[in-house]
C-alpha cells in the first residue's frame, strides 16, 4: 500500500477503513450461512422456472418500493450517533422468518416485506450511529443503496459487485432521486409516479433479488420448517447490517478525508488470505 496515502489517515481511522474493507470483500453470499443447508443453493436458482425467477424479481421491487416508502415517512430523526439496536432488530427478523418458515413458501412474499421493513430500519439505526443525518436526502437514498451490497455469488456474474463499483453503478439514479427530492421534497420523491425513486429502486432491486432468489430456494426446502426460517433470516439480516456499517464508516471516513483519497485507500489495502 502507498505510504503517502495511508499517513493521511489516522491509525484508527485506517484500522476502521481496512474493517469496513474486510466486511464488504469477504462476506462472500449476501446470506453465507445458507451455504450450510446443503448444495440445494447452488442449483436451485438455476432450476426455477423462468416464470417464479421474473415473479421473484416483481416481489424483490414490489418490497422495496413499500419498504422506502414506510420507513422514509416514519423513522425517528431526532436521535444523533445513539448505539444502533442491532439485536432488536435481528430478534424482529428472526421472528418474522420463524413464522414464515412454518408456513414454507406460501408466505414468502410476507416473511420479505416484515423481513425487509425491519432491515431497513436498523439500516437506517446504523447510518445514524455513524453520524448520518436522516433528514438528509442523501442519507436516506444512501441507505437504499446498503440492500444492493449483496457480496459475490454465482448467481450475479453479469454484476460488478465490488464495493465503489456498486456505488458507481447506482451513481446517476441516486443523483437523480437526490436532485429531484432536493428540489421537490423527499413527499413527493414517495409518491408511486415518481421515475426518479423508481429508478433507483429498480436498479437497488436488480441486485437484492440475487438474494432475495437465494433466500426463496432455500425457505422451499421441505424439512426447513419454522427454526430454519429462523436461521434464513438471522443470516438475511446479519449480512446487510455488516454492510450498513461498513458502507457508512466508508462515508463517514469520506466525509472527514474526501472520497477520493479514502477510495484509494480502500482500493490498496490488501487483506490477509
Amino acid at each position: 500500500m502507498s505510504t503517502s496515502l495511508v499517513t493521511t489517515l489516522s491509525e484508527e481511522d485506517l484500522l476502521a477503513l481496512q474493517a469496513a474493507k474486510k466486511k464488504m470483500e469477504e462476506i462472500g453470499w449476501a446470506m453465507k450461512g445458507l451455504n450450510r443447508i446443503g448444495g440445494v443453493l447452488e442449483t436451485g436458482i438455476d432450476k426455477l422456472p423462468q416464470k417464479q425467477q421474473k415473479w421473484l424479481q416483481q416481489v424483490a421491487h414490489k418490497v422495496l418500493h413499500t419498504v422506502v416508502k414506510a420507513n422514509l415517512k416514519t423513522m425517528q430523526k431526532g436521535k444523533q450517533n445513539s448505539t444502533p439496536s442491532n439485536k432488536t432488530y435481528k430478534a424482529l427478523v428472526t421472528s418474522s422468518g420463524i413464522i414464515g418458515g412454518a408456513f414454507g413458501a406460501t408466505a414468502f412474499a410476507v416473511d420479505l416485506t416484515v423481513a425487509t421493513k425491519f432491515m431497513m430500519r436498523s439500516i437506517m439505526d446504523i447510518a445514524r450511529s455513524e453520524g448520518e443525518d436522516l433528514n438528509s436526502y442523501d442519507t436516506q437514498l444512501a441507505c437504499l443503496q446498503v440492500l444492493a451490497l449483496g457480496g459475490k455469488s454465482k448467481h450475479d456474474d453479469n454484476l460488478d459487485t465490488g464495493y465503489y463499483a456498486t456505488r458507481v453503478a447506482l451513481s446517476s439514479a441516486v443523483k437523480n432521486a437526490t436532485s429531484y427530492a432536493t428540489k421537490h421534497g423527499m413527499g413527493a420523491v414517495l409518491q408511486g409516479s415518481n421515475n426518479t425513486l423508481l429508478k433507483l429502486i429498480g436498479a437497488v432491486a436488480s441486485r437484492f433479488s440475487i438474494q432475495v432468489s437465494e433466500k426463496f430456494v432455500a425457505q422451499a426446502i421441505p424439512v426447513i420448517g419454522a427454526a430454519g426460517g429462523g436461521s434464513i433470516n438471522l443470516a438475511f439480516i446479519n449480512h446487510f447490517q455488516n454492510m450498513a456499517k461498513a458502507h457508512f464508516t466508508v462515508r463517514r471516513l469520506e466525509r472527514k478525508y474526501g472520497e477520493e483519497l479514502v477510495r484509494g485507500v480502500y482500493e490498496e489495502i490488501q487483506l490477509s488470505k
